[in-house]
């Protein structure tokens, strides 16, 4: 590699890496938020929050790689260009061409990457979230006892504790009440009391000390009573319902899978939906390859220009992309539109802006891809600066 090429990828890697970590976590904070609150709410352990969060950064990764990119190239090229060094490159007979190679070796790169993420890591990742949550919500995360609430386990069994210390291995203050098959119901009080595990995966041991238990049924006169030491009250597990196994279902479908449910679906619905997502997987990846000519057009300014119009189009030009795509696989998966020509016809589209936009700033002498939008926001600002407080000239003063 030459020193050139060296320097490319120096000023690529920085703003490349940074962004991509940037974009990551600031949607991770936005879920963040949500997730302790379910979380809370389904009273689980802070604990499974960071592996909810660590499931959902690969779907956020095959957002955050393509604004990467696109944001490492584009800032690279503008410092080049607003320091003057790519007028002395371009002056020793270097191309735009020429200048591309190191950031095609990072698309090609970072493609690779997204379309192992986005193929493979991601729908079991969503399928490992999506467990998360069904055993939050049945309790099979041991997030059904909640302290200083009555909680129920299974149809016969309810539980109160008043305190948790150790990590839940020192209980305080508990109240356990039970009914039998045959009609009893036993209640306990206890000042302390922990769980043990016992050979059976669907019982444990309450171990209670220094407490009473009443035991009542219909053939009583009175119930009967008995303070005790310590006692081990058995409790059945409630039965929970088992997780659905990962199905052919789209968005939890790896590419091989995909592919082989497009061809061979029971339903043509099924087949119409895995053909979309496909699509829209393989032409989110593909159109990386355009992301390097859309960042040199976007990011070289105007001759004398600081603008950073080309930044804020770039990330608009992105992100509508993608919506986009995500529409057209939805109608694709309804079967309203075949789900290729659905996908691959905006990709056609977005191609061929992004080519005529290289072709305007690399072969059209002065050319500027979004020239008349420089323009545009140029005379807005100065309009805007020209009626600032404090902005106005002095009367008599020479404008």
């Amino acid at each position: 590699m030459k020193s050139i090429d060296r320097y490319m990828a120096r000023l690529i890697a920085l703003p490349l890496f940074s962004t991509l970590v940037l974009a990551a976590m600031l949607l991770v904070l936005d879920r963040m938020l949500r997730l302790f609150d379910f979380v809370a709410t389904e009273g689980g352990p802070v604990s499974v929050v960071w592996r909810m969060l660590a499931n959902l950064l690969p779907e956020y990764l095959g957002l955050g790689i393509p604004i990467g990119l696109m944001l490492g190239i584009l800032l690279a090229f503008r410092r080049l260009a607003t320091s003057s060094e790519l007028d002395v490159m371009r002056g020793v007979g270097m191309s735009y061409g020429r200048l591309l190679r190191v950031p095609y070796m990072y698309a090609v790169g970072l493609a690779l990457l997204n379309l192992a993420i986005v193929g493979y890591v991601q729908p079991k990742a969503r399928y490992a979230y999506e467990q998360l949550r069904f055993e939050l919500r049945t309790g099979a995360l041991g997030a059904s006892i909640k302290v200083g609430e009555f909680t129920h386990l299974g149809d016969r069994t309810t539980l109160r504790i008043e305190q948790s210390r150790d990590d839940g291995r020192q209980l305080s203050g508990i109240f356990v009440h039970t009914q039998t098959q045959k009609g009893d119901w036993i209640g306990v009080t206890a000042q302390r009391g922990q769980f043990l595990a016992t050979d059976d995966p669907d019982v444990i041991i309450l171990r209670l000390t220094s407490g009473t238990l009443v035991h009542n049924r219909s053939d009583f006169s009175t119930p009967r009573v008995l303070t005790f030491s310590s006692h081990d009250l058995p409790i059945n597990l409630p039965k929970f319902e088992q997780f659905r196994v990962r199905s052919g279902e789209s968005l939890e479908a790896t590419l091989p899978e995909l592919a082989s449910t497009g061809r061979h679906g029971q339903t043509e619905q099924e087949r119409d939906a895995s053909r979309a997502e496909f699509h829209f997987r393989v032409a989110e990846v593909a159109s990386m390859f355009l992301l390097p000519l859309l960042a040199v057009a976007l990011g070289v300014p105007p001759k004398r220009s600081t603008s950073a119009l080309g930044v804020f189009l770039s990330i608009v030009i992105i992100v509508t992309y993608h919506k986009v795509n995500q529409y057209a696989a939805s109608v694709g998966h309804f079967g309203r539109i075949d789900p290729f020509f659905a996908l691959w016809v905006p990709f056609a589209i977005f191609a061929a802006l992004v080519l005529w936009m290289y072709r305007t700033i690399a072969f059209v002498p002065g050319g500027q891809p979004i020239g008349a939008l420089e323009r545009v926001a140029g005379k807005a600002w100065k309009s805007v600066v020209r009626h600032l407080p404090g902005r106005r000239h002095r009367a008599g003063a020479p404008a």
